[in-house]
């Protein structure tokens, strides 16, 4: 089978196996511990079969992925793992992950992450775990090193270095950052986290579903493949389905908005002063130049916006572009029916309209034309002074989320 290297946390070299049409849906497969790539044959060749192109990863310290001679099995290194895989993939995957794999991915997606990936399917991955039971599961790993010194296909280090109760804290605290589908399946048999448990965790996730597999125990992809393939082939056909959205004259208006979203933008707010000499301004993605001689630049603002009669009534207005820790002032001016500016340092410009402090850029614009664009308005500018901040990164705005820039 095809191997594909990835470079980890530190440096760890961390091996997958691909298989599938690299154009097809990626699924990305996350082992648990004391486990390697292995474990997901059954379900590789389902979801191949199914039109999906899958990655199926060795965790650092186990199969062929690195075991690093630090010992760093902490949950930060394996965070680090997975956001650089992700970074690395051509698509954003569904992370299908089990135990200690759905752990990390928990915590990867929650913590500033939930836009890497399209959905998450959580397997054998308790949220709460006895204690009792817990250090059962780890001394019977523990007693089969002993017992088969240097044959494992896992570092039984990382039996230490892994700290079970501090990463089940870290996801109960940021599990409902997490907004996109999510199906947690569970072993009905299962002893390591009862029914009540698995469906109260549940509800910190905005789109989950819950599925329990009869007569399986906690390794529910070994003991009952079959019906664990057919619960994870629904849920990516109903939820994360395979085709290509299509928008074509006369259909969904959601769809279409969806297609231009796919195209990333900065985020700006355009200000102007009303008749009493009050600043207003709103959030406008819509924003792009037009020209350099004469300098030209246009927004798109909507026809029901509250600003819109002021900013086609002034002589002067300005576009404000936000930075990637102006993420708050976006969704202020974004909000109608509260005093904006009241709690947002501004300052007025040369041509007396409002300019917003801090900004990476602002440009202060005299009207040039303005022209009717369907439910918007095409307000094209002349650019009178512009000063920008060239030390800070963009904030931008992708599929309908605010994004950050990815330095190769």
């Amino acid at each position: 089978m095809p191997i594909q290297e990835y470079t980890g946390f530190a440096g760890a070299k961390l091996q997958a196996e691909v298989q599938g049409w690299p154009e097809d849906p990626a699924v990305l497969l996350l082992h648990g511990g004391g486990q390697t790539r292995e474990m997901w044959k059954p379900a590789v060749e389902s979801l191949v079969q199914a039109g999906r192109y899958v990655i199926s990863v060795d965790l650092r310290g186990h199969g062929e992925s690195d075991w690093p001679e630090d010992g760093r099995y902490d949950l930060d290194a394996y965070v680090g793992d997975l956001k650089a895989i992700l970074s690395e993939l051509g698509s954003r995957p569904v992370i299908v992950a089990a135990s200690l794999g759905g752990w990390i991915a928990s915590v990867a997606l929650a913590e500033d992450g939930e836009h890497l990936a399209t959905g998450l399917v959580l397997v054998d991955a308790p949220p709460e775990i006895d204690a009792q039971k817990a250090r059962k599961v780890s001394d019977a790993l523990k007693k089969r090193a002993e017992t088969d010194p240097g044959n494992l296909p896992w570092d039984v280090r990382f039996l230490d270095g892994f700290d079970v109760q501090s990463t089940l804290d870290r996801i109960s605290k940021s599990a409902s950052n997490i907004k996109m589908p999510v199906l947690f399946v569970r072993g009905a048999l299962s002893e390591l986290t009862g029914h009540e448990v698995a469906a109260r965790f549940i509800e910190n996730f905005r789109n989950a579903e819950f599925a329990e597999i009869k007569e399986s125990r906690h390794l529910v992809t070994e003991e009952r493949a079959d019906l664990f393939n057919a619960t994870l082939l629904d849920f990516l056909e109903r939820r994360v389905p395979r085709f290509t959205p299509e928008y074509r004259s006369g259909s969904d208006a959601r769809t279409l908005r969806d297609a231009l979203g796919c195209f990333a933008t900065g985020v700006t707010v355009v200000t102007g002063m009303n008749g009493k000499q009050e600043p207003i301004g709103l959030t406008a993605n819509s924003f792009t130049s037009v020209s350099l001689d004469p300098p030209l630049l246009l927004v798109c603002i909507a026809k029901t916006a509250g600003s819109l009669d002021t900013l086609t009534a002034s002589e002067h207005f300005g576009v404000n572009v936000l930075h990637i820790g102006q993420q708050g002032i976006s969704n202020t001016f974004a909000k109608p029916g509260q005093d904006r500016f009241a709690s947002t340092p501004w300052q007025r410009g040369d041509h007396d309209v409002p300019l917003l402090a801090g900004a990476l850029a602002n440009f202060e614009c005299r009207q040039h034309e303005i022209a009717d664009g369907g439910d918007h308005v095409i307000i094209v500018g002349e650019v009178l002074r512009a000063k920008f901040e060239p030390r800070r990164d963009p904030l931008l705005y992708f599929g309908g989320k605010y994004r950050r820039l990815h330095f190769a």
